[in-house]
């Protein structure tokens, strides 16, 4: 295949979900230089973070399912990057998308959406995720066949988009050496979903959960599972490990990696980083993996940096 093919084949803007880079950790690595710590960078995909993957997958498996036909609306409840990644599918394909957040939601993710056509509902911020959540299964229960429920906590395509793409990227990536893998818990799709490639590629490879402390700690993009809604499709008999991050050290590691690594990464992110440096501490050598869900630039009004 010539290379004049292989771009033609690619001029579609859904072609450029995935293959993201690989980033090691350089001013901020760990003493121990037998121990290195690399992250995959997902606001490299078009959406601007790594939920353009199983909003992808999930879009297309209810076309091949006859799910999601002409005339029916996307709907899903999200915090703002699965969303993002809704409305850019939907307006690529031609489909319109209804999206439910939390109020406190930051503008940015708001704007982004809209600007995509997406059709945003809010409620009630004291509820947060869960509470949009309930408000989408009593909306879709009542217009049935107005829309098709993307349903990212419970829809198996979530973890199937990371079990078939980000699995196999860090995989080659690393050339099988990496030893343990670090992810924060959301919708928990990338942790399941990689975790399970991981487990049948090298079952030695380590997987480490990155929660907040309390429910009480707001880290966007992650969730405190004890006090929430548990997602369906999470499998809890991964996990070898759980590290718990406060949202103040979050927040400082946030700034510190713009500033000595250059990276500009959201919350989600930092704390990923916080926890592989914790887990790096406690190791004579490895290759640790972590994700960069995606950058800054959706949480400027919070006036972290």
């Amino acid at each position: 295949m010539t290379y004049a093919t292989r771009e033609r084949e690619r001029h579609h803007i859904l072609d450029h979900i995935g293959n993201t880079p690989l980033l090691k950790l350089e001013r901020l690595a760990p003493e121990n230089p037998r121990v290195r710590i690399y992250a995959k960078a997902e606001w490299f995909n078009p959406g601007g973070s790594i939920k353009d993957r199983p909003a992808l997958r999930i879009i297309e498996e209810a076309e091949r399912q006859g799910l999601l036909t002409r005339g029916k609306t996307i709907i899903d409840a999200t915090s703002g990057n699965t969303g993002i990644g809704y409305a850019l599918v939907g307006a690529a394909k031609g489909y319109p998308v209804t999206l439910v957040m939390p109020a406190n939601v930051t503008e940015e993710r708001k704007q982004i959406a809209r600007a995509y056509g997406a059709t945003l509902i809010e409620t009630d911020p004291e509820e947060g995720i869960d509470g949009a959540i309930h408000f989408v299964h009593d909306l879709v229960a009542r217009h049935p066949d107005r829309y098709f429920h993307a349903d990212q906590y419970s829809n198996p395509a979530n973890w199937r988009a990371h079990y078939e793409t980000t699995g196999p990227e860090i995989w080659a990536q690393t050339r099988g050496r990496i030893t343990h893998f670090v992810a924060g818990l959301g919708t928990t799709g990338t942790m399941t979903g990689v975790g399970r490639f991981l487990r049948e590629m090298a079952p030695h490879v380590c997987l480490v959960g990155v929660q907040p402390i309390d429910g009480a700690q707001g880290i966007e993009g992650l969730k405190h599972l004890a006090s929430s809604l548990v997602p369906s499709i999470w499998d809890p008999g991964l996990l070898d490990l759980t590290i718990r991050v406060a949202r103040e050290d979050v927040w400082e590691m946030a700034r510190r990696l713009a500033r000595e690594e250059g990276w500009f990464v959201g919350l989600s992110a930092a704390a990923a980083v916080l926890a592989s440096l914790r887990l790096a501490d406690t190791l004579d050598e490895g290759v640790i993996v972590t994700i960069l869900p995606d950058a800054g630039l959706k949480y400027v009004s919070l006036g972290i940096w």
